[in-house]
């Protein structure tokens, strides 16, 4: 059944993923190879598409008025716990590189080709779900100290949280909430979509294997998630143009963290490929727009 197959795979019996110890010299080569492969592949260009276009819409909100001020820290940092499914693309284009297949970019949107589509959109579902969560219970937190009125502007807001007991309280306990948001995301996600893209294992097997990498290496994992968290702060600095280097990087890296934590299975797929359409003629038109047309 097409349900079962997203949950589990093509198999009904799902052969179990072994997960390997890995050390901090794991983490640092996976970044470095994240690197070269930046190095190597233009992505950064894709996700300077994806930037300035959230950027422009945030600056426009907070034009129109400062009832989303509360919320536009809360937006910035949330945008990691959706990294695992936006850094997607990335992960096919190292996939891809390590088979020694072509990396041009509009290699990203293969992704749809895959037979895991359904599983991976299952979890970016997750994500997204646990990311408006994160929202609504940062906007609480905010309500119960501060009450349900905007700031009358930038600066009062920023006297408000830096200089007040409530803004205190409401530092303390938005960091200490987000990293509860943050820790659940990076044990479920941790190698799941990389999982996804390199076998036909099924969300349910995906998630399960992530926690286990998490469960087997913890202070090394626990280390990974401080790195990105603070590649991410220094990026979003200045102006979050360092996110156009410090995201494909990341995204990259986190491909061949998965190839460390995971041992390769020797009947994993290589390669997946569009399906090849047929040369069209201009003596077919309009007969070859529909699409029993062969």
């Amino acid at each position: 059944m097409p349900s079962s197959h997203v949950l589990v795979g093509a198999s009904a019996r799902p052969a179990r993923p072994v997960v390997c110890r890995i050390s901090p010299a794991d983490l640092l080569q996976s970044l470095k190879q994240g690197l070269d492969d930046f190095l190597a592949m233009p992505s950064h260009a894709a996700f300077l598409c994806l930037i300035y276009p959230l950027l422009g819409l945030w600056l426009i909100s907070l034009a129109s008025g400062y009832s989303m001020l509360p919320l536009a820290f809360p937006l910035a940092a949330g945008f990691a716990l959706i990294g695992p499914l936006a850094a997607i693309g990335l992960y096919e284009l190292s996939r891809r590189r390590e088979a020694g297949l072509d990396t041009s970019l509009t290699h990203v949107f293969d992704v749809l080709h895959s037979p895991s589509l359904g599983a991976i959109v299952v979890l970016g579902l997750l994500l997204m779900a646990i990311f408006l969560v994160w929202l609504a219970v940062a906007e609480a937190i905010y309500v119960a100290n501060f009450g349900y009125a905007a700031p009358a502007s930038i600066r009062q807001f920023a006297d408000d949280v830096y200089t007040t007991r409530p803004g205190w309280n409401l530092i303390v306990v938005g960091t200490g909430v987000g990293f509860l948001f943050a820790a659940l995301v990076l044990t479920i996600s941790a190698v799941s979509f990389p999982l996804l893209l390199d076998r036909d294992v099924g969300a349910a097997v995906a998630l399960l294997t992530s926690i286990r990498v998490v469960i087997a290496n913890p202070l090394t994992m626990a280390l990974w998630g401080l790195i990105v968290a603070a590649l991410l702060v220094i990026g979003s600095l200045p102006l979050f143009l360092g996110l156009t280097v410090v995201m494909p990087v990341l995204g990259h890296a986190t491909w061949h963290l998965y190839r460390k934590a995971v041992e390769p299975d020797p009947a994993s797929r290589l390669d997946y490929r569009p399906r090849e359409r047929a040369p069209r003629y201009a003596a077919d038109f309009p007969a070859s727009l529909f699409p029993t047309r062969r």
